[in-house]
């Protein structure tokens, strides 16, 4: 298929899409860092105004549309300002080019809060929003943490297509489903708390703080690092001493080859770690598409 992605950060859906083969005819990210990043990894040009600059006519017929837009003021971790911040709005852009180029497909993804948000009014009013529009829609909740890296982090996608276009059967993925269980199989060994003395060994994987834990987050011993984040809150345990994730860790984490961030800031290298999605998660959803 042909894709449009917006909101594209660091390229997390454009990386899935192109392993299987999609090709990608527009895309949009506004903020220099990540678009520096983005042109990098990727071979085609990077459109890097705001896209409420952007005129539909502008932009090439696709068959698919993938974005996540912006969480913050969705997620819990943040103020919640939803549809009252220019951020929260956003999402209306992708219904404006989705509308106008009456494209068959969209695959978006955002925080889990954004369920919650306004106790449930302001999903509510995106799944109106695309049903005016003649989308159907299917979604679910699901946890990078099943899909092969282990990271903590849960994420609605939102799958759309136009009535009378083929209905894809993405959800639910169950836990009874072969992509948990071949998952379960596959957990990284490469963030761990000596792999950068020792190369891959098998010591314990440990969820530590380095601020104070938000109410969405918890210190489990031994579970799965807990969600990668912009500030890089995260980190790693050798005896006693707790450590950093480091930027390739990070990488890894969201499913990213080693060093896809190198050349900016490792303080953007944090950021755009924390605002990518994961991109095992969106492969295996296109794989069902």
């Amino acid at each position: 298929m042909k894709y449009i992605s917006l909101f594209a950060g660091i390229g997390g859906f454009d990386l899935a899409l192109n392993r299987l083969g999609h090709e990608c005819v527009y895309v949009n990210e506004w903020d220099k860092f990540a678009a520096q990043t983005y042109e990098k990894n990727f071979k085609h040009k990077l459109d890097t105004r705001s896209i409420t600059t952007v005129s539909a006519e502008e932009i090439p017929y696709a068959n698919l549309l993938v974005g996540g837009f912006p969480c913050q003021s969705f997620s819990i971790a943040g103020k919640r300002k939803g549809f009252t911040e220019t951020r929260g709005t956003l999402f209306f852009e992708i219904c404006r080019i989705a509308r106008a180029k009456r494209i068959p497909y969209l695959l978006l993804e955002n925080v889990k809060g954004l369920l919650s948000h306004d106790n449930g009014k302001t999903f509510s009013t995106i799944i109106r929003s695309l049903d005016g529009m003649g989308y159907d829609c299917q979604w679910q909740v699901l946890n990078s943490k099943n899909f092969g890296v282990p990271q903590n982090r849960e994420r609605v996608f939102i799958i759309g297509h136009l009535r009378g276009q083929r209905r894809p059967k993405v959800f639910p993925i169950t836990q009874n489903g072969e992509v948990f269980n071949k998952s379960k199989r596959q957990i990284s060994p490469t963030i761990t708390a000596r792999y950068y003395k020792q190369g891959q060994s098998d010591p314990y994987i440990s969820r530590f703080p380095l601020k104070f834990l938000q109410r969405n987050q918890k210190n489990i011993d031994g579970d799965y690092a807990f969600t990668v984040d912009t500030a890089n809150t995260g980190g790693v345990r050798i005896d006693r001493m707790i450590r950093k994730f480091t930027p390739i860790e990070c990488e890894r984490l969201q499913g990213f080859p080693d060093n896809w961030t190198e050349g900016v800031s490792d303080s953007q290298r944090y950021k755009q770690c924390g605002n990518a999605v994961t991109v095992n998660v969106v492969e295996e959803i296109m794989k069902r598409f």
